[in-house]
C-alpha cells in the first residue's frame, strides 16, 4: 500500500472528525442561545476559542501522525525518498562507466 495514500487517507479523517465535533458544538451552542442560556456573543466566542482549539490541536495531530508514520517505515526497513534518490544516482554512474567502459573495448 503506498505510504502517502495511507498518510492521506488518515489526515481526511483526522479533518472530518474535526469538522464533525466543530458542527455538534455549534448545533450545541445555537441551542444554548435558543434556550436563552447564553447570549449570542458568548455563544460566538466560545465557539471562536473552540474552534482555534481544534485547529491547532489537528495541527499537532497530523504532526505526531507524520512522525509515527516516518518511524513505522524506518522500523519496516521502507527507504527514504532520499535514499532512493541517491541510489538513482549512483546507478546512473554506474551504468555510464559501463557504457564508457563498453565503447573503449569496442573501439
Amino acid at each position: 500500500m503506498d505510504s502517502n495514500n495511507w498518510m492521506q487517507q488518515l489526515l481526511i479523517l483526522g479533518i472530518g472528525t474535526t469538522s464533525l465535533v466543530a458542527e455538534k458544538m455549534k448545533q450545541v451552542s445555537d441551542q444554548l442561545v435558543k434556550d436563552g442560556k447564553l447570549d449570542p456573543e458568548q455563544a460566538k466566542a466560545v465557539m471562536d476559542d473552540i474552534v482555534n482549539q481544534l485547529k491547532s490541536e489537528q495541527g499537532n495531530w497530523e504532526a505526531n501522525m507524520q512522525r509515527q508514520m516516518r518511524n513505522m517505515m524506518q522500523d519496516l526497513g521502507v527507504a527514504r525518498q532520499s535514499e532512493v534518490d541517491e541510489l538513482r544516482g549512483r546507478i546512473d554512474r554506474l551504468e555510464r562507466q559501463v557504457r564508457d567502459l563498453e565503447n573503449k573495448i569496442w573501439r
